[in-house]
């Protein structure tokens, strides 16, 4: 199976992360799928953004949970690209309107480890399904629980076990406990040589993050692993293309 490649946060070396812009152009530039971050508003909307504060990528500040969707897309949020002048913070739905001619998969990681949001899990699993975007979607999170419950509100969705450092025996772990689909390592992991051979033997696939440099991803596509997320999708793509898997 070839190498797919997912933008990470869209095209966001590029332009502003997790806005339309950016997953549009994601898609121009030959990506299979995106990743984005999901959060929830005081209002209790689904918007799409990384950071639990808006400081780092707007023109506003405070916490994503305080502000009502309103006041969020009265804010700019091209602070690292400025060019874009008119970038807001888009919902989920907005996402999944643009994505959804496409075919692009979309991974959506809920960010739930620092703020809880009580009740987002249903909220994404409505929506998707809302949208006829369910088969499209694979749900992560470095919070285990969020994809626990997933899985118990609906066996059927896939789901990707996001970690950091220090794991043992992290396959076992990915299947039997949180009961995922994939693991999402960081690029770093891929330094342990059992990595892959357990992910396989449990019938895991491998979606690795954040992906840059050329030489790594012509060595992710040798190794086959099923998906690389970069900044980078067009660069990616073109490696994608050219390198002969296991070659």
């Amino acid at each position: 199976m070839k190498t797919q490649v997912w933008a990470h946060r869209g095209a966001s070396a590029y332009a502003p992360e997790n806005t339309l812009e950016a997953f549009k152009l994601a898609a121009g530039q030959g990506a299979d799928g995106v990743e984005l971050d999901v959060q929830l508003s005081r209002d209790n909307e689904l918007v799409v953004a990384h950071d639990e504060t808006i400081d780092r990528v707007s023109n506003g500040s405070g916490y994503i949970k305080d502000h009502t969707l309103s006041e969020l897309k009265k804010l700019r949020f091209n602070r690292l690209f400025p060019e874009y002048r008119d970038a807001s913070i888009p919902t989920l739905g907005e996402v999944y309107e643009l994505l959804r001619p496409t075919g692009l998969v979309v991974n959506v990681e809920l960010k739930t480890g620092i703020v809880p949001y009580e009740g987002i899990e249903e909220r994404v699993l409505d929506l998707a399904s809302e949208m006829g975007m369910g088969d499209r979607v694979i749900y992560s999170s470095f919070h285990h629980p969020s994809l626990v419950k997933l899985k118990m509100l609906d066996p059927s969705v896939k789901t990707g076990l996001l970690y950091s450092d220090g794991w043992i025996d992290v396959a076992s772990y990915g299947r039997y406990t949180a009961r995922v689909d994939a693991l999402h390592p960081a690029l770093y992991h891929m330094q342990d040589p059992e990595l892959i051979p357990s992910a396989r033997s449990l019938g895991l696939a491998l979606h690795v993050w954040t992906v840059n440099d050329e030489e790594y991803m012509e060595m992710l596509v040798r190794q086959g692993v099923e998906a690389i997320i970069t900044n980078k999708p067009d660069l990616c793509r073109s490696v994608a293309d050219r390198v002969d898997p296991f070659g």
